[in-house]
């Protein structure tokens, strides 16, 4: 799951090469709200320690 950013990075890198500037910014906001969403929901996860 946590991959999905970094492909999604890879993707506007790919585009950025290709000379697509609207695919690349696209695919980065796209990146970037999946990475920020991501760390919200491992940041409010409860921990599972038993001491």
């Amino acid at each position: 799951m946590m991959s999905l950013p970094f492909f999604g990075m890879f993707l506007a890198l790919v585009f950025a090469g290709a000379g697509q500037r609207a695919l690349a910014v696209l695919a980065w906001l796209v990146s970037i709200a999946a990475l920020l969403t991501l760390f919200r929901l491992h940041a409010t996860d409860a921990l599972d320690i038993v001491l």
